[in-house]
């Protein structure tokens, strides 16, 4: 889940400032958009959704599989907890995530046309 929210980075328009000239930073600015830097990568909103709810899913079934070892005695108590904490943490992750999506949704569907 991680990697997915680096590569969410990408799209940012800020992340290069230190190597920006100052004297192209005007005309280097104005012809780059954010969605066209989206699309030079290869990536979409939806992409990038899409990987961070795969990796979520993927921590989940980690934790699940891991809590399962420390049943039978094969995992140890540290990494039993570990793996439940970091799916804890991605599962408020995806729930804040969902919270937000929502919100802005609701603000577009109350919008005059």
């Amino acid at each position: 889940m991680i990697s997915s929210v680096q590569n969410v980075s990408n799209l940012s328009m800020t992340r290069a400032l230190g190597a920006v000239d100052t004297e192209n930073s005007a005309s280097s600015s104005a012809a780059t958009t954010p969605g066209a830097a989206g699309a030079a990568n290869g990536m979409s909103f939806a992409s990038v959704m899409g990987n961070m709810a795969s990796d979520a899913v993927g921590s989940l079934k980690g934790a699940e599989s891991m809590s399962f070892a420390g049943i039978k005695g094969t995992a140890t108590t540290r990494e039993v907890v570990d793996s439940m904490l970091q799916a804890e943490q991605t599962l408020q992750t995806a729930i804040a995530i969902r919270d937000k999506v929502v919100s802005a949704f609701l603000e577009v569907t109350k919008m005059q046309m």
